[in-house]
């Protein structure tokens, strides 16, 4: 008899092997995720029946991302969300709308079992959502993550201490995330371009009176706004190559800070050389 497939996402290991015994025990199989990556990347490779969630692993955001990539890759899957307690209302609603039950913990893995064997008993049909790729989220939310870049850089007193019209502090943005969108869109093992806009930021830098901690912390701003819009787009980001796209942004957006770098250190060994 075909025993169904949970998938078991908890980062503590004590708990983590405790739930799959007490579940093995029930008549399932259980595969474990110790972490969100390790959870997507079953999602994408592996069929199961159940996803049993924590909420937090090991951030309050980490199990709603596991949940959405359930709910886009196998949205007939049973998904389950365990908390160590009742969580705020805003976060508990935004988990409802992809979960189909939030448990809240002590709970006995005869009780989980039962509830499991109940929804897989009368299934609740549910429509896969489009699905998008990063580069496509990237594209079409540009200006909304220049805005929300441009609203942190308002923030960091180190960098309005320079001060900028909103032209010359945003300019090189669209470029930068233009080639940040060509490069998602290459094949995997596909040579990755140099940006020359990112290099041209780096002159125009330095010609602005920037430091070198102020470049390096512009393009740790521009990471979190990019990953900032991901966030926003959960609903619709596709989860069998988010992890490698993300893989992807973070390596350009450090090969465009090291352009950025050499454009500013080139443009200060000119100027002392005359």
């Amino acid at each position: 008899m075909k025993r169904n497939r949970i998938l078991l996402a908890e980062d503590k290991d004590d708990v983590r092997l405790a739930f799959q015994e007490g579940l093995e025990s029930c008549g399932f199989a259980v595969a474990s995720a110790p972490s969100v990556s390790e959870a997507l990347r079953l999602i994408a490779t592996e069929n199961f029946d159940v996803l049993l969630s924590d909420l937090y692993i090991p951030d309050a955001s980490d199990g709603f991302t596991v949940v959405n990539a359930m709910r886009h890759a196998q949205p007939n899957a049973v998904t389950l969300v365990l908390s160590n307690y009742p969580v705020f209302q805003a976060v508990m609603t935004a988990i409802l709308l992809q979960a189909d039950q939030v448990l809240v913990k002590p709970i006995g893995f005869s009780e989980i079992a039962e509830i499991i064997q109940k929804k897989l008993s009368n299934p609740t049909a549910h429509t896969a959502v489009n699905k998008e790729r990063v580069a496509a989220i990237l594209e079409h939310d540009l200006q909304l993550t220049i805005q929300n870049w441009m609203s942190r850089v308002e923030h960091t007193e180190e960098l309005t201490a320079i001060s900028l019209t909103y032209q010359d502090r945003t300019g090189h943005l669209p470029l930068l995330l233009s080639d940040l969108v060509c490069r998602l869109r290459l094949p995997p093992d596909a040579k990755s371009p140099i940006s020359r806009a990112a290099r041209e930021h780096g002159i125009l830098r330095r010609q602005q009176g920037y430091t070198v901690p102020m470049v390096v912390e512009e393009s740790r701003i521009l990471q979190v706004s990019i990953f900032n819009t991901l966030q926003n787009n959960l609903g619709s980001v596709d989860f069998g190559t988010v992890l490698l796209d993300v893989m992807t942004i973070a390596d350009e957006v450090d090969s465009q800070l090291k352009q950025a770098m050499l454009g500013f250190l080139e443009t200060a060994a000119a100027k002392s050389a005359r």
